[in-house]
């Protein structure tokens, strides 16, 4: 009797099946944001503006810093001007490209400091559980007493105005909640099976911290983190709006919103450009923030 007969066929013996790819979770993120349009067409515009920022003295058609009472207050688009001047004839286009440096050192520096202390005494918080745990979020507890602008707006104006004391104001805003999130990731992660089991197995605290509760705890603070950039830049330039953060003549979206609002019934749209700016950026970061979060959530 065949085995045709019997109901089945039998494949050459050299004939190999193709091996089944397995999607790690990384490759999958990346499947997902590629089919998230609105995701990478805000990416693009965050990459176009630190491009701009990092290539300025290439890209600027002026000085930021040049004065010229001639060409005060122009509109946008007088002769070589394209987006006008500001109030002491500086080229506005130029100074918004140079205002991005000062822009997203604000919202990338804080936020990155503040993440990896947050999340180092979060992660210590919640393994070691206990009287450390009290001690470190009963800490952070003391700044959730205060709004986010009031405690940058008085740290600030305590140490004085100045690039250094609004990122310092700022990376103090940000530890509490970053520090909260990564020690109720580490509280519930730490009673999982697999840390039990390394547990038992010798493994000691370090190695159970790097192997095993980390790698699972970047992904909630990174999200968080990244949601934060966009509070961290709106932050800042309110800071040098109210003369707390970037001191003039240095180009900065906030601090000028702060020097053009006297010309606003002179030159409204030119005075709108720094607030477009800041929205525009604020903007971009958010919704690429909400893009990660659902790439990176593996129950959606």
């Amino acid at each position: 009797m065949s085995d045709a007969t019997l109901g089945f066929t039998v494949q050459p013996a050299d004939e190999k099946r193709a091996p089944t790819r397995v999607n790690s979770y990384w490759r999958t993120v990346g499947r997902r944001l590629r089919r998230d349009y609105v995701t990478l067409f805000f990416i693009a515009i965050i990459l176009a503006i630190a491009l701009a920022a990092v290539f300025a003295p290439l890209i600027a058609p002026f000085d930021p810093n040049k004065t010229s009472m001639i060409y005060r207050l122009k509109p946008i688009g007088y002769k070589d001007f394209l987006l006008g001047t500001d109030e002491l004839g500086r080229d506005m286009l130029s100074r918004l490209i140079y205002g991005a440096r000062m822009s997203l050192l604000m919202g990338l520096v804080p936020v990155a400091i503040a993440t990896a202390i947050g999340g180092f005494f979060g992660v210590v918080a919640g393994f070691l559980g206990g009287w450390a745990n009290a001690l470190i979020m009963r800490t952070m507890d003391v700044f959730y007493a205060f709004p986010s602008v009031l405690l940058a707006v008085a740290i600030s104006g305590t140490m004085g105005g100045g690039v250094l004391n609004g990122l310092l104001a700022l990376t103090l805003v940000f530890i509490p909640p970053l520090c909260r999130v990564s020690e109720a990731a580490t509280t519930q992660i730490r009673s999982r099976d697999f840390v039990e089991a390394a547990r038992a197995s010798g493994a000691s605290s370090l190695s159970i911290i790097f192997h095993h509760i980390l790698r699972n705890v970047l992904a909630p603070v990174f999200i968080y983190a990244s949601s934060l950039i966009s509070v961290s830049i709106l932050l800042g330039a309110g800071l040098s709006f109210l003369g707390l953060g970037v001191e003039p003549p240095t180009a900065d979206w906030g601090l000028m919103l702060s020097t053009l609002r006297q010309s606003i019934y002179v030159q409204p749209l030119n005075c709108a450009l720094p607030g477009a700016a800041i929205f525009l950026s604020s903007l971009s970061f958010n919704l690429v923030s909400d893009g990660l979060r659902q790439a990176m959530d593996i129950r959606a």
